[in-house]
């Protein structure tokens, strides 16, 4: 058992002064303030004192990170799932871009198998496909050669049971909406991205059952009062979630703001769209077959075309409060919550409460990730100095 005690808990939608979890196994047992639950004997002691404790964060687009790129090579998932936890990520979907099909049954296989790092790091939840179902004038950083038209003989194979969670289509292409009831059918949440797709393109994927936007801005046409396009329709429907790149670079914070108002913060995950520069020095590093040149602050082609980010997602969360002066508590959902639902695991991720996943992360006033914990064990710890 761990017994943490005196922190500022946020569940996220309740805060606790002076709060403690037990942690039992994998599961959180216990959940109130330090009065209310006292340490079992036995149990490992965490003391928290001026430290906020909040879920563990979950990603539902990275590409790579530490010098990994799990396009280039998927079985590299589990080497990045073991160090996320630094940055405060418990859980996530590696993204597999635009590639032979060989390698999306490779992440597959991947995922399935286990890891060979131990049992601590990150879980994957499964695998985001990022195209090849993509518009050629959105391509962004994806390889042209492997881009496809929807075809349902293409995806029999992907469906949640064998591990694919989120595929990210341009609903405008012929026969994409078929594709979309075809995947939903087999478990898996279709997103719209990386389209021309007007409004009204857009709304008709919304009722064939696409239910999330990949990095709402990028990759699709500019808002338009006449035309507002895809990124118009995600911020207007009511119905998908919207997946936000906060790095400052790829949406200006003036956009953000307008996301964040537009749909109350409570349809937005936080995404970073990170790639193998993530964590690793300015240099050449690579997204799937393309070379990318990072220079510290941006990752992108030879042409200057943008290519993921090297933002991890604990700056994300840092950059939303700074771009729209809204607090943790309001914050949170965003990284938690939100992309749980969205997965259909809301009922044991993305909250700190009795019976959900001890997934969680220590957090200092600056909102420095202290400390992580994976399923009731401690993943990270933040050196002293």
């Amino acid at each position: 058992m761990i017994y943490i005690q005196h922190a500022t808990v946020l569940t996220p939608h309740r805060q606790i002064d002076d709060g403690a979890v037990l942690i039992d196994g994998p599961q959180i047992l216990a959940v109130g303030t330090a009065d209310e639950i006292s340490r079992p004997a036995g149990a490992d002691e965490i003391d928290a004192s001026g430290l906020i404790l909040v879920p563990g964060f979950i990603d539902l687009q990275i590409n790579g990170a530490f010098g990994h790129d799990f396009t280039a090579d998927p079985a590299s998932i589990w080497a990045v799932a073991a160090q996320l936890p630094r940055y405060g990520v418990t859980s996530f979907l590696p993204t597999i871009v635009t590639s032979p099909l060989e390698t999306v049954a490779a992440a597959q296989e991947a995922v399935s198998r286990g890891s060979n790092y131990g049992s601590g790091g990150a879980t994957p939840l499964g695998v985001h496909i990022e195209g090849p179902f993509l518009n050629p004038e959105k391509k962004g950083a994806h390889n042209p050669a492997y881009l496809r038209l929807p075809d349902p003989e293409l995806v029999r194979e992907w469906s949640s049971a064998r591990g694919v969670r989120l595929v990210t289509l341009a609903p405008e292409l012929p026969g994409a909406l078929d594709l979309v009831a075809v995947l939903a059918k087999q478990g898996v949440v279709v997103s719209a991205g990386h389209s021309t797709a007007t409004c009204r393109e857009a709304e008709a994927g919304f009722d064939a059952g696409i239910r999330y936007g990949t990095h709402l801005f990028n990759a699709m046409p500019p808002l338009h009062h006449r035309e507002p396009g895809l990124a118009g329709a995600l911020l207007t429907d009511g119905r998908p979630v919207s997946g936000l790149i906060t790095d400052g670079i790829h949406t200006h914070p003036s956009m953000i703001r307008l996301a964040w108002r537009a749909l109350d913060g409570g349809s937005i995950t936080l995404v970073t769209d990170a790639m193998a520069a993530l964590g690793m020095a300015p240099g050449r590093h690579l997204l799937g077959d393309l070379d990318v040149v990072v220079d510290g602050q941006s990752a992108r082609l030879l042409d200057g075309t943008l290519a993921g980010s090297i933002v991890s997602l604990d700056a994300a969360l840092r950059n939303l409060i700074a771009y729209t002066g809204c607090s943790l508590a309001q914050a949170l959902p965003a990284v938690t919550t939100t992309p749980a639902k969205l997965l259909g695991l809301e009922a044991t991720l993305g909250r700190v409460a009795p019976r959900y996943l001890a997934n969680l992360v220590l957090l200092t006033p600056e909102l420095q990730v202290q400390a992580a914990i994976a399923k009731g064990q401690i993943v990270y710890e933040q050196s002293p100095g």
